[in-house]
């Protein structure tokens, strides 16, 4: 028998037990579906996570209180106030590094705003003149905190959108209005333009102010959170973070790296830390995904092995025939094969729809893995073959007399 008359027959036994042949293949259609939507998922979600963490700034090196097992240096554990805002300014000022553009400090704390009845606790944030450049921060309306402004400790604040909705209501212009920060009158000069989370913080929903006014007027501090540095270029970039944990460790009188009370991250360290648990969370969900493949594997093993037995008395009269065994392996296998990729393609169809919706709905960008989909048809392929053999296998070896017989 010609192999495309077998085709044509394996589709005509298909079609006559067509609701046996749809409950075969949905194990194949879930689990190819869920397949594509998970791996898509999760490259969505890293894509998503690296725009955010690049939205923070281009070429940004972090600063932080505290050694820690990431960035420049790896020492123990330390307090969270061995920042100051010295530091900065030293780092600033230093005619020793020659990689670095612009320096920004800043201080967060967690208080409540109050506008007339309205109030909401909300992160503030003290920061120095060149922070919102660094941190690629715009303004809808009004202008960002200064460096002046900062010296003189002026109150005066910049706000979030979600923190004037909050304390205005919508479509308000809040600029010149005067609210309390922490019991303290300050007055509004900008609103930030909506960036969303980032992964490290939702900067829709705080308020900044200048870093000293910060410090000693609403909390009282001589610490700070934070440094921010930008190198000149992303070639600079493991220059400059060795330049600054070189500096820092002389400014905190440390010997050895080891001793360092902060820690030197850039974009490159956040980003690969998150695009590893993002990954790992992705395997691990596609891995749970695949096993419904196997599961509709076995379904259209049970089926197949159902068929031979309902198709005893045929496959004895062909061999009867002269039918070789593996004309009748050939039979049976392709139509496990013709079961598992029509399967596998309506899988696919669904999983991309499913994807496409998903990420809009999250609006993540979306980022259809290509790969999941032609491994899902090779997958399914190999599913056809491997579990249409044995019942393939089975039909082959039966005696023509007793296959004959059989009721």
């Amino acid at each position: 028998m010609r192999l495309i008359e077998i085709f044509e027959e394996s589709i005509s036994v298909l079609k006559t037990n067509g609701m046996r042949t749809a409950l075969s293949a949905l194990g194949i259609i879930i689990g190819i579906g869920s397949v594509i939507t998970l791996m898509t998922l999760g490259q969505a979600s890293q894509q998503s996570v690296k725009n955010r963490i690049q939205s923070l700034g281009s070429n940004l090196l972090i600063v932080r209180p505290g050694a820690q097992r990431s960035g420049f240096l790896r020492g123990s554990a330390s307090g969270n106030t061995t920042l100051k805002y010295s530091d900065a300014k030293a780092i600033e000022a230093s005619q020793r590094i020659n990689t670095i553009q612009k320096v920004a400090a800043e201080y967060s704390s967690r208080t409540q705003l109050v506008y007339g009845r309205n109030n909401t606790n909300i992160q503030v944030s003290g920061v120095t003149g060149e922070y919102f450049d660094i941190r690629n921060i715009t303004l809808t309306v009004g202008s960002p905190i200064t460096e002046q402004q900062n010296q003189n400790m002026e109150k005066v604040v910049v706000l979030g959108p979600t923190v004037v909705e909050d304390l205005f209501g919508t479509n308000v212009n809040p600029i010149g209005k005067s609210i309390r920060i922490n019991g303290t009158s300050f007055t509004v000069v900008g609103v930030t333009k909506s960036k969303g989370s980032s992964g490290v913080g939702n900067s829709d929903d705080i308020a900044y102010v200048p870093l000293q006014t910060a410090q000693k007027v609403l909390f009282g501090v001589d610490y700070i959170s934070t440094i921010y540095v930008t190198a000149k270029n992303d070639d600079l970039m493991e220059a400059a973070q060795n330049q600054l944990g070189f500096l820092l460790l002389e400014l905190h009188n440390k010997a050895t790296p080891s001793d360092a009370d902060f820690t030197v991250s850039s974009q490159a360290d956040i980003l690969e830390t998150a695009t590893e648990v993002t990954s790992t969370f992705t395997t691990l969900l596609t891995g749970i995904a695949a096993i419904s493949l196997i599961v509709g594997g076995i379904g259209i093993m049970n089926i197949m092995l159902v068929t031979v037995t309902e198709r005893t008395m045929e496959i004895g009269l062909r061999m009867s025939l002269g039918a070789k065994s593996r004309t009748i392996i050939t039979q049976f296998l392709t139509e496990a094969v013709v079961l598992t990729i029509t399967g596998g393609m309506l899988g696919v169809l669904i999983g991309v729809g499913a994807s496409t919706i998903i990420t809009k709905a999250m609006s993540l960008p979306t980022a259809i893995s290509y790969q999941s989909i032609v491994l899902s048809v090779v997958v399914s392929c190999l599913i056809g073959i491997i579990f249409g053999w044995y019942p393939a296998y089975k039909a082959s070896k039966l005696q023509p007399i007793e296959a004959l017989r059989y009721e």
